[in-house]
């Protein structure tokens, strides 16, 4: 992603920065650096996302806050998880509105062949995963169903519009899916010191191709 604009530039590179950073944090097993980059990673997208949209969707921003909210919750795993999960379930409900406009044209043959990837893999998911949730078993599926939505959404927007631009979207929904996939095994399944790295840099590709897709679909729509 590229812009003429030196603000873009600049939050671009803080965004990235603050991303490094967030990693490192987590390679080396420094809480406090993680407690201190990790909310600010959002917002540095925001900022980027503003510095280049004329448009500045108020539901994309809307969205990208409560994943905000979500990572500040999150710091806290234990005490604050449904917390963290209720603000990235909204993130999502606005991911499937605002990206499923404009898919009433779709076929049904795409929505149907769309829906078997990502719910065939939400129904296994939910299998394996099903003997340790205890009483977190309703928001993870519901949490789970919804991201699984997107997912569909997504591919149903790859298939059926300009694959160009919706692979952006289609791969920030996988890498979110398997995040917060890798969240509910570390919680729920087996913890793994692994987890922690690959959740963030997949959560971080996905917001950023996320916000790509966004930034560019509104450049076609102009």
């Amino acid at each position: 992603m590229s812009s003429t604009r030196p603000a873009s530039r600049l939050f671009l590179s803080i965004f990235l920065i603050v991303s490094l950073a967030d990693l490192l944090a987590i390679l080396f097993n420094n809480i406090f650096w993680q407690t201190l980059f990790k909310p600010l990673i959002i917002p540095s997208l925001i900022a980027f996302y503003l510095s280049v949209s004329d448009q500045k969707n108020k539901l994309f921003l809307l969205a990208l806050f409560f994943s905000f909210l979500g990572d500040v919750l999150l710091l806290d795993k234990n005490k604050l998880f449904l917390y963290g999960i209720a603000a990235f379930l909204i993130t999502q409900l606005l991911y499937i509105f605002l990206f499923s406009k404009g898919l009433k044209q779709s076929s049904r043959d795409i929505r149907v062949k769309s829906s078997i990837p990502f719910m065939g893999f939400y129904i296994v998911l939910i299998w394996f995963l099903y003997p340790g949730l205890g009483p977190f078993l309703v928001p993870v599926l519901v949490y789970g169903f919804a991201i699984s939505v997107f997912g569909v959404v997504s591919l149903v927007n790859f298939l059926a519009g300009n694959r160009e631009i919706t692979l952006y979207l289609l791969v920030g929904a996988i890498l979110f899916i398997i995040s917060d996939s890798m969240i509910a095994l570390h919680k729920f399944h087996s913890e793994k010191p692994s987890y922690g790295l690959l959740i963030m840099v997949t959560y971080i590709s996905a917001q950023f191709l996320i916000t790509h897709y966004m930034i560019q679909l509104e450049k076609v729509r102009k």
